[in-house]
């Protein structure tokens, strides 16, 4: 899933731009407010972490920008104000959550899945299709309650499939919500990785059916 984060801080921005991305998320940085705006109505980010102290726009103002045009991207509000008042504006203002500075990375790692999983409308960690199963907390797929050997991207890619399992999963959907805006992404890289894991799965029965011109649908036979 694809994460906006909105930091002016250099060094703390790129440590949770770093390990955000070793969680298996695609994620993009704005270090500045209005920036911010125009990405998250142009994407289909799961989650956007907002600082409030930004430099040219406060992090208040760009949480009503964005609730005002009707972006519904969960929110969560990262920042060193801790007063009670300022909890409660941004709370108010539409944010989904919030944590203050310092904070311990598990802590903010927990909070964004749980965010992204609520966001998705499927609020269980586990995801099931089937035999296939998808632990979103630890990152593993099993299929017939074996281990799958799935690569970060594969495993973005299975949890963009199974959370509209049954349904069509539009291609240009999953590349918004896989690849970052900053990465390099080739005319048929979803293809390539949709394809591994066919071969993975096609064993136990699920299968990853194409809809030509259009996506993906995922389901058990």
């Amino acid at each position: 899933m694809r994460v906006l984060i909105v930091e002016d801080d250099a060094a703390l921005a790129r440590g949770l731009v770093e390990g955000l991305r070793a969680a298996g998320l695609a994620v993009d940085h704005a270090a500045e407010g209005e920036e911010a705006v125009e990405l998250v109505c142009e994407a289909p980010y799961s989650l956007m972490i907002l600082d409030l102290g930004l430099p040219d726009l406060d992090g208040l103002k760009v949480l009503r920008q964005v609730r005002s045009r009707g972006v519904r991207t969960p929110v969560l509000i990262l920042t060193a104000r801790d007063s009670v008042e300022d909890r409660v504006a941004g709370l108010d203002q539409g944010a989904d959550d919030y944590l203050s500075k310092p904070f311990e990375p598990a802590e903010l790692a927990a909070r964004v899945r749980a965010l992204i999983r609520r966001g998705q409308g499927t609020p269980d960690p586990v995801l099931a299709v089937g035999p296939l199963r998808l632990d979103r907390n630890g990152g593993e797929a099993y299929l017939a309650d074996q281990p799958l050997d799935l690569r970060r991207r594969e495993l973005a890619v299975l949890e963009g499939l199974m959370v509209r399992a049954g349904r069509l999963a539009p291609k240009e959907r999953l590349v918004a919500e896989v690849f970052g805006h900053e990465e390099p992404v080739g005319t048929n890289a979803l293809e390539v990785y949709v394809a591994r894991l066919r071969r993975k799965l096609e064993s136990g029965g699920v299968q990853i059916r194409t809809v030509r011109g259009l996506g993906y649908v995922l389901d058990a036979s």
